[in-house]
Order: C-alpha cells, then sequence, then structure tokens
C-alpha cells in the first residue's frame, strides 16, 4: 500500500449493494486514495469463477488499507474451530487484495442476542461471554486474540480490532487491555466513532492515546442516543455529517495523538446505499477531505 499520509479509503459499506468492481471504479471516479473491503465483495467475485490470479491483477494498482470482518472472536470449544478456519480465510484473501490488515470484533456481533441475554438472561442466538464475570470475559478474549495474531503473522497481516459497543468489553479501556495481554506488535485498534460515542468513549479519551496503536479510522455519525443497548441498525442510519456527532471535535482527537495513517468512511445509512453510489462517495471524500485536512 502506498506511504503517503493520511489516507482516504472507501469502505465497501458506501455502495453496499455493488460489486467489487464497482467499488474500484467509485474508488477512482471519486478520488479517494484506497479500499477498505468486505470479504463477501471477495469472496463473491471468485465464486463467480474468477481466478485468485484474476482477483490479485484486478487490484494490483488499488491500495487497500484492510478487509473485513472476523466476528465474535471470543468463541469457544467447536465455535472456536470454525473461528480460526474463517479466520485463515480472511488472512488468505488479506494477501491476494494486498491488504496489511483484517478487522476482527467482539462478540455477540447480533444484538439481539444481548437484548434477550437482558430480558431473559438467555437467547436463542450466539451470546459469546455473556453473564460471564469480566475477568473471564477478558482472559477468554484475549487467549483467542493471541491466537489469532499469532496465526495471522504466518500471512505478514495485522489484526485492526473493533469492539462493538453492545458487547461485554466494549471501552477504549477495555480494547487496550486486551492488545496489551496479548503482548504481540501485529494486534492494533480501528477508531470508530459511533462505537466510542456509544460506548462512552469522548474525543478526549482518544487524544490520550499511543497512535501506534491506531491502525485506521472509522469517520461515521449517529442519531441521538441516550443509553442503554446500542442499536447500530437504528442509530446509524444517518447520513454522515448529517447526525450528532462533532466530526471536527473526534477527528480533532484523533489527530492529537500525532496519527496520520487512513481514515474510512464506513456508512450504514440505508437510503445513501439506495441511491448514486458515485454522487454519496463524491460527497463523503468531499467531507473526509475538510476534516482531515487534506
Amino acid at each position: 500500500m502506498q506511504t503517503q499520509n493520511n489516507i482516504l479509503a472507501l469502505h465497501s459499506t458506501v455502495a453496499k449493494h455493488s460489486t467489487l468492481a464497482m467499488d474500484i471504479d467509485i474508488k477512482k471516479a471519486t478520488g479517494f486514495d484506497a479500499l477498505e473491503i468486505n470479504s463477501a465483495k471477495l469472496e463473491a467475485w471468485l465464486q463467480a469463477g474468477y481466478t485468485e490470479a484474476e482477483l490479485k491483477n484486478l487490484l494490483a494498482d488499488v491500495p487497500v488499507t484492510g478487509i473485513g470482518y472476523l466476528r465474535d472472536i471470543e468463541r469457544q470449544g467447536a465455535e472456536r474451530d470454525d473461528l480460526l478456519k474463517e479466520a485463515e480465510r480472511l488472512f488468505q484473501l488479506a494477501n491476494l487484495a494486498g491488504a496489511k490488515g483484517v478487522q476482527v470484533l467482539t462478540g455477540p456481533i447480533n444484538v439481539q442476542a444481548v437484548i434477550d441475554f437482558q430480558q431473559h438472561g438467555k437467547s436463542k442466538h450466539y451470546s459469546g461471554l455473556l453473564g460471564l464475570d469480566e475477568a473471564t470475559q477478558y482472559d477468554l478474549t484475549a487467549r483467542n486474540l493471541t491466537l489469532l495474531a499469532d496465526l495471522a503473522k504466518q500471512y505478514d497481516v495485522l489484526l485492526y480490532l473493533e469492539a462493538l459497543s453492545w458487547t461485554p468489553l466494549n471501552s477504549l479501556d477495555h480494547q487496550l487491555q486486551l492488545i496489551d495481554r496479548t503482548e504481540r506488535d501485529n494486534v492494533k485498534m480501528v477508531i470508530d466513532y459511533w462505537h466510542c460515542f456509544t460506548s462512552g468513549v469522548k474525543p478526549q479519551d482518544i487524544a490520550r492515546m499511543n497512535k501506534d496503536l491506531i491502525y485506521g479510522v472509522h469517520v461515521c455519525d449517529s442519531l441521538p442516543y441516550e443509553g442503554g443497548i446500542a442499536n447500530e441498525e437504528i442509530l446509524r442510519d444517518v447520513p454522515t455529517g448529517s447526525g450528532v456527532l462533532d466530526l471536527v471535535e473526534w477527528t480533532a482527537a484523533v489527530k492529537a495523538t500525532g496519527y496520520e495513517g487512513w481514515w474510512s468512511c464506513e456508512l450504514f445509512c440505508k437510503k445513501q446505499q439506495q441511491q448514486n453510489s458515485y454522487e454519496v462517495a463524491k460527497a463523503l471524500k468531499s467531507l473526509l477531505t475538510r476534516l482531515v485536512g487534506r
């Protein structure tokens, strides 16, 4: 990937329903520096009958900041076997795409499991480590994260952690402690403004971070949040820049660390995902440019 500072990356969610080839064209047409790719689009390309060599050729001149995502990283038992298989596949895809990083998420990714567990103490959905004490949650999650980091090292990729705000261990301090416990240099984190906001993290908390632990930034917005279980599907259904987050303040906090890496425009606005993706991407590129100071 190119080595310029403050890379602006087009996230796969901007044109959520498009193909990988369309994402590449949108990126080039709107002047983004790089792509952050959802692995499902890579798999769809290959499943259509294209070869791995053709995939590498397609992305040969397209910098890729990272691919996502590996869900529910705290899985145990037979589910942990599945986790490691999924991880290895993502690391292989990262190599094919020329991506240095793979995004990993705490779980349960399904917010309904958290809602059910709060109301009934159980759920028919995967519930991860809900109900266990924090020490056990830390121990099991950190062990898995260490295993994943060692596997990732074999593929020369790093992990960028994102703790989903409705899951256990969701705060900035939780994530920093998980990273510290792994004692691995290929585990970093992504600063996602929405997950920070809905887990109680403040911009000033971000400003105090060690910049070397930040791999990337998701610039995004939110509808008003009054506490409780944060439902991403509802609260993130807003154009970036039209919500309640002070994007200038959050961006300044990241920059205060000395961070000069990549900034990605993750998008969950359903209306915009049905609009002309070129126009939406163009507006997001303009917004990122103003925020980041390019």
